[in-house]
């Protein structure tokens, strides 16, 4: 099969989520024979035609002149190339939020299956304005009309669908591996100690429950790190970091993208606080899991679908201050076999080897149909 992945910056992964199941599917599939190619912006520094035997296909994306507005240029320009200049068995797209204009316009010019990944519920993001979630809708029934095939990567997603649209969509996670070794000296150049920091991974937006997690914080008075990792050279990301300046103890040490230094932060942190709230499966929670991490997670369908122990789930600042206090005073009890349980859970359901072979048998499925 000749395999088209789009709507992402590109890989290697140097943003987030979507970026990183582009950079595992695309390298799983063609481990297993498939001719793939991955659309990159022209933002992104890898500049490489192909990564571990993925083709790269760079499109310019006007991000620096245009904003958020030229992501729609982008996935118009990616879907036009894939439509006119290759010939793909199947055209995958990560997202709708600015695609679907694009493949409402190119699906009907290509042979080609197009398959839509419909992520989370755009239109709830936070950031949005009133009139920004309205096109979101607008946009995401216009995928739903367009794509040959849906993919949700959560159950509480695919209900949503199957609920609000009467729309059948495959249920398709992202995956995690248990890793063979991690360097606990690589905590050390933050200069905190194993087990004795607070830690929470994620895009500064405000969905993420970044303030109700670090109000919570604050109110315990606890004295331990608290490190937040995403990029923070935005908008929203200059407010917490001014809302926050006073307490030295809340440090925003920017994206990492290394993921053995990744690792070990979330491996050897206290608790590793998850705060998604309108996502999928969150590629990070699945990370934190894999690595054995004490979490604690926003108490929602999306998370609890993947977790399935919300004993430690927050909704509010003060259960976030329950949780750190229960920790630094009297400990949890436990603690291991909830890890265990997290773990296996991960071993039985989200491995990447199980995870990439129901995307390649789904896509030997549409194709042959």
């Amino acid at each position: 099969m000749k395999i088209a992945i789009l709507g992402t910056r590109g890989i290697p992964n140097h943003h987030g989520g979507f970026e990183q199941y582009a950079e595992y599917l695309s390298v799983g599939l063609h481990k297993l024979g498939h001719s793939v190619s991955v659309y990159n912006s022209s933002e992104h520094p890898f500049n490489k035609k192909k990564f571990k035997g993925v083709r790269i296909i760079k499109i310019y994306c006007p991000e620096k002149k245009y904003g958020a507005f030229s992501h729609f240029i982008y996935d118009w320009l990616c879907s036009k190339d894939a439509t006119i200049n290759n010939q793909f068995d199947i055209i995958y797209h990560l997202g709708y939020g600015s695609a679907s204009p694009a493949i409402l316009r190119f699906k009907n010019k290509s042979k080609a299956v197009w398959i839509t990944n419909m992520d989370g519920l755009e239109w709830k993001r936070d950031k949005w304005s009133t009139h920004v979630k309205f096109l979101t809708k607008i946009m995401e029934r216009i995928a739903i009309r367009s794509s040959d095939f849906l993919i949700s990567d959560n159950i509480g997603i695919q209900s949503y669908y199957k609920i609000n649209f009467n729309t059948d969509s495959k249920y398709l996670a992202y995956g995690a591996d248990i890793p063979d070794y991690v360097d606990e000296e690589l905590i050390l150049e933050h200069n905190v100690n194993s087990e004795n920091y607070y830690i929470l991974v994620a895009r500064l937006e405000p969905e993420n429950s970044i303030e109700i997690i670090l109000d919570g914080f604050l109110k315990s008075k606890s004295r331990k790190p608290f490190l937040i990792v995403g990029k923070h050279n935005t908008k929203y990301g200059a407010l917490l970091k001014s809302k926050y300046q006073n307490n030295i103890d809340i440090r925003f040490i920017g994206g990492i993208y290394e993921k053995n230094k990744l690792d070990a932060l979330r491996k050897y942190s206290s608790i590793y606080f998850h705060g998604h709230t309108v996502g999928g499966t969150n590629p990070s929670l699945l990370e934190a899991m894999a690595l054995g991490c004490f979490i604690s997670h926003h108490n929602n369908d999306f998370n609890n679908a993947v977790i399935k122990n919300n004993i430690f789930s927050f909704k509010n600042c003060f259960d976030v201050l329950k949780i750190i206090n229960n920790y630094e005073k009297s400990g949890i009890n436990d603690m291991d076999s909830y890890k265990n349980q997290n773990i296996n859970i991960i071993l039985n359901e989200y491995s990447w080897e199980k995870i990439i072979n129901q995307h390649n048998q789904f896509f030997i499925s549409v194709i042959n149909n």
